[in-house]
């Protein structure tokens, strides 16, 4: 065999890309995050943009496997997967003790109507700006756009400033709200793929009752509360021997989110809303954040260190040669007016009219931030991707509804993706900097700025 300097493995480059810039972001966190209030997500996909097909070409996610393309969405899908499963495992286990038994109205009037609402009215938008598609084939499109990223809601929920500013029952809700949609995705994206995809009306209400809602949900949350609370009862049973150390918790943030998905996934089940599910049990007496408490730390340079990397990924995925088709209503213009439409329409009118019920939003002020509040991000590539999986791939023009889904998906919810990471990033950034929108500020944060 002889040695060849230039046969460059696309698997090195990827580890060469995504360990440099965490080198590099690492060395100016600090002054990112406490003083610019720039997270990780913005550069990291600016990054993965500019080394990605669209500038260098270096690190390119979609040609990785087979030519169909197949092995490219099966990774994305798993590497997704497995950045949101740490995340909500995360949040669930971070939350306060006993939070869901106490505020579980708050949740499910957060989640439920407001997802509703928006899976509605964007694939209302949906058929407005792109009429080839049905409204039908809206709602797969827009199911994916339902969950609020937990990743991109740590930028509001987490860190100095949000703590500071931001009241502790909002900033609660908020995580727990971004970790259950993420779960609950899957019964808005079932229904429309069964009635796309299946022979009759009847079929597609029978496996969406008996398999999306039965089995994948109320099966799914009843295995991940299970996994957490053998895993509670049997580390306390250990720890009392002194076969458990303190440090040996803090891995558990991966390891059981990894052992829940896993066995979850082989079953078939709801994995996201299971990983939740087993955070929010393992902590329900708060021992488990007890012993975590100090060492807290590990955990979030893991959290930093996935966050970078799906990130960059993120940037690398993005085809931007795709949102512009015009055979299929697919502009740049169009793109823009959807996404500038579902940023307004998509969460704040429900949460003003259903602040009233939710006992943890307690003024139109709150509600208002809660209904801004709504990033899209890592969760819609994992449902579009898992959309995808199921979907068939046109070999030349698309000749039905499900094929054209399958081609129009990509740039509408990448577009999307990219609108909220930069441009609400940038505005939530600038409204943290802005002195001169003291009202603003004052309405939407408790800022030391607006004093």
């Amino acid at each position: 065999m002889w040695f060849n300097p230039t046969d460059v493995n696309p698997t090195h480059l990827a580890y060469t890309c995504i360990g440099g810039f965490v080198v590099i972001f690492s060395m100016f966190s600090n002054l990112a995050k406490e003083k610019l209030y720039i997270g990780e997500v913005i550069p990291a996909t600016l990054f993965g943009i500019i080394v990605g097909p669209s500038g260098a070409s270096i690190f390119t996610p979609r040609s990785w496997g087979n030519v169909s393309g197949k092995a490219a969405n099966d990774i994305t899908l798993e590497v997704t997967r497995v950045v949101l499963a740490c995340g909500v495992f995360a949040i669930g286990a971070e939350l306060p003790r006993g939070y869901m038994i106490r505020h579980w109205k708050s949740l499910v009037y957060t989640v439920v109507p407001v997802m509703a609402w928006g899976w509605f009215i964007s694939a209302g938008l949906i058929v407005a700006l792109f009429p080839e598609l049905t409204y039908q084939s809206a709602l797969v499109i827009s199911a994916c756009l339902t969950p609020t990223d937990p990743i991109l809601a740590a930028a509001v929920v987490g860190g100095r400033y949000s703590e500071k500013n931001v009241p502790s029952h909002l900033r609660h809700l908020l995580a727990a709200e971004s970790a259950a949609n993420d779960g609950l995705a899957y019964p808005f994206l079932w229904l429309p793929l069964y009635l796309t995809l299946d022979k009759t009306t009847g079929e597609a209400v029978r496996d969406f009752i008996c398999i999306a809602i039965l089995y994948q949900v109320v099966l799914g949350v009843a295995i991940g509360m299970a996994l957490g609370f053998i895993f509670s009862v049997l580390t306390k049973f250990l720890e009392k021997w002194k076969y458990v150390g303190r440090d040996s918790y803090v891995i558990q943030f991966l390891s059981l989110a990894l052992f829940t998905i896993g066995a979850v996934t082989l079953m078939g089940n709801d994995d996201l809303l299971a990983a939740f599910a087993a955070g929010c049990t393992v902590s329900w007496d708060g021992h488990f954040h007890e012993q975590t408490e100090e060492t807290i730390v590990f955990a979030h340079i893991l959290e930093l260190l996935l966050n970078c990397a799906v990130f960059v990924f993120v940037g690398g995925w993005i085809r931007f040669p795709s949102m512009n088709m015009p055979e299929f209503h697919i502009t740049p213009g169009r793109l823009s007016a959807f996404f500038f439409l579902t940023l307004f329409v998509r969460r704040i009118p429900p949460m003003l009219l259903l602040y009233k019920t939710i006992p943890d939003i307690h003024t139109w002020k709150e509600a208002l931030f809660a209904g801004w509040f709504g990033p899209m991000g890592i969760g819609a590539v994992f449902i579009s991707t898992l959309a995808l999986e199921h979907l068939p791939v046109p070999e030349g023009h698309p000749t039905t509804q499900a094929e054209l889904i399958s081609v129009v998906m990509h740039p509408i919810i990448a577009f999307t993706i990219l609108g909220s990471i930069f441009i609400r990033g940038c505005l939530d950034i600038a409204l943290v900097h802005a002195r001169d929108l003291k009202p603003y500020c004052q309405m939407v944060y408790r800022s030391p700025l607006s004093r």
